[in-house]
């Protein structure tokens, strides 16, 4: 069975295994161990602090397996983006060139450099793992999240968003940035996307271009890439796509992922997540529900069989999955149904 946690010191191992499993443009889990260990840190204090409003906390958290203790994947939440650092991303809109004396229109078009999502709040650094890649792991891992935004609303902003991964191949070159790099940049993807990861932001604002690009006047390669994503992303854009996130308009700005949102609200899983009381008993139950505690520092969530009596508001979930979530009879949890 696993359980998602806040991530504590010791975790910091199985961080940099998951970074270097990640691979190229993943710049959440850039291989850095003392940006890790940074993170880490700043994730424990984020945990540990009352908030009356979204800020530049950050919670990091972590699939440990019970049985084992080897942990799963990561998946993350950042409070409030570009407070501390800019969150720089290009959006895609359209613009009408029209001479009625030439008999000319033309549709095209732009992409606008900007920081239009600073405040919002953001699901970040979700990787499984390839081993644990089957069954509702991967659903436990994105979910679990949604139960997080439902119970501790005033830690959050009303607008959440995801980065999706853009196309890049085996060696981590992007389309989209090879067009970049040959007219405005002298670094590879990596290394751009490397030391985005680890904070050093300074050359996005020194060298890219602040006026609005054309997209006709990028490379075909890269025109074909914009607002698509990783073949290893795509079910997590799926999953998200059945939450309620969209995009509209906004892409990453080097390799041209897709940036989507949401009303916090309107998530289905926050609307349709539920609060319970426990009772620790067999049941012959045999639905699923991603589950978590209701506590914030002790946050625990957890995938596995409960049983639902609507009349008492009661989740009847056995002893290992009350020990896993650290709850005892009249306590109570969160779910959502799977």
């Amino acid at each position: 069975m696993l359980v998602i946690r806040p991530i504590t010191k010791a975790d910091l191992p199985a961080l940099m295994t998951c970074a270097d499993e990640s691979g190229h443009g993943f710049t959440s889990l850039p291989v850095n161990e003392e940006i890790l260990s940074n993170r880490i840190a700043h994730s424990v204090e984020s945990f540990n602090k009352d908030v009356t409003a979204p800020g530049p906390e950050g919670y990091l958290m972590v699939a440990e397996d019970t049985e084992t203790g080897e942990i799963a994947g990561t998946t993350a939440l950042e409070a409030a983006v570009g407070l501390d650092n800019p969150f720089y991303t290009y959006h895609l809109s359209t613009l009408v060139h029209n001479s009625h004396h030439l008999d000319v229109h033309k549709v095209l078009k732009v992409l606008t450099f900007g920081n239009d999502y600073t405040g919002v709040s953001e699901l970040c650094t979700l990787f499984l793992r390839p081993q644990w890649r089957q069954g509702l792991n991967g659903k436990l891992l994105s979910k679990c999240r949604f139960l997080m935004l439902a119970e501790h609303r005033h830690r959050f902003s009303d607008t959440v968003i995801a980065e999706m991964r853009g196309v890049s191949d085996e060696q981590g070159n992007s389309p989209f940035w090879e067009w970049l790099k040959e007219h405005f940049f002298s670094i590879d993807f990596v290394e751009a996307d490397y030391l985005t990861g680890i904070g050093k932001k300074e050359f996005i604002a020194d060298l890219m271009p602040k006026l609005p690009i054309y997209v006709n006047l990028l490379s075909k390669e890269a025109q074909a890439v914009i607002g698509q994503v990783h073949d290893n992303t795509r079910p997590a854009l799926k999953l998200l796509e059945a939450e309620g996130f969209v995009n509209r308009g906004y892409v990453d700005i080097f390799d041209a992922g897709p940036t989507v949102e949401c009303d916090l609200r309107h998530i289905e899983s926050v609307r349709a997540s539920q609060r319970c009381t426990v009772e620790i008993g067999e049941h012959h139950s045999s639905h699923n529900y991603i589950i978590s505690n209701t506590r914030f520092a002790g946050f625990r969530a957890t995938v596995g069989k409960a049983a639902l009596d609507g009349e008492r508001n009661l989740a009847i979930i056995s002893p290992e999955m009350a020990k896993v979530l650290e709850v005892k009879n009249g306590d109570q949890v969160r779910l959502i149904a799977q």
